[in-house]
């Protein structure tokens, strides 16, 4: 697991976009609509590569033996002064061909580490509700804020709920 930076985002949109294509594929609500070509996941990972440039955004990947991406996790960072003790858990994605493996646990770790050791005290995201998703975040020690109906469109295009949840980093109740 590395983090990357915004020159190496670049050069491996291609094999990023390859992840999202094949998440997307699989029915992951990770914010596209089915079919998602390869050219436009691509334009997507080259805008985060900006923002990871920006330092507004963290990304860590995971690589196969074969040096194929199999997996990503993001750290939105806000950039207003209010909210520096905080960031959004974003785009935890592992590949068909890597899931039930531990890669989604070591990618969340890794993120939550990360966090931790940049002063971040409280993390949240949002996924879909009653997506596998959910199970790894509940084991990881999340803590459910709420349930939003018909929030987001899943990749067939129908509105699902989505659960919010948060995790405290600093040791405090609730994560």
């Amino acid at each position: 697991m590395e983090r990357w930076d915004g020159d190496r985002i670049r050069a491996r949109a291609d094999g990023l976009a390859a992840l999202l294509t094949d998440t997307v594929a699989s029915g992951a609500s990770v914010g596209f609509l089915a079919p998602l070509g390869h050219a436009e996941a691509m334009a997507w990972w080259r805008e985060r590569a900006d923002a990871v440039a920006a330092g507004g955004l963290a990304v860590w990947a995971a690589l196969d033996a074969t040096d194929r991406v199999t997996g990503t996790v993001g750290l939105d960072f806000p950039g207003r002064p209010n909210s520096r003790h905080r960031a959004e858990l974003v785009k935890l994605m592992v590949h068909r061909s890597a899931r039930g493996q531990g890669l989604g646990r070591r990618l969340l770790t890794t993120a939550e580490r990360a966090a931790a050791a940049d002063g971040r005290t409280l993390l949240h995201l949002d996924t879909e509700t009653g997506s596998p998703a959910e199970r790894l975040y509940r084991s990881a020690g999340w803590t459910v804020a709420g349930t939003l109906p018909d929030y987001a469109a899943n990749p067939a295009g129908e509105l699902r709920p989505t659960t919010l949840y948060y995790k405290r980093l600093d040791g405090s109740p609730g994560g």
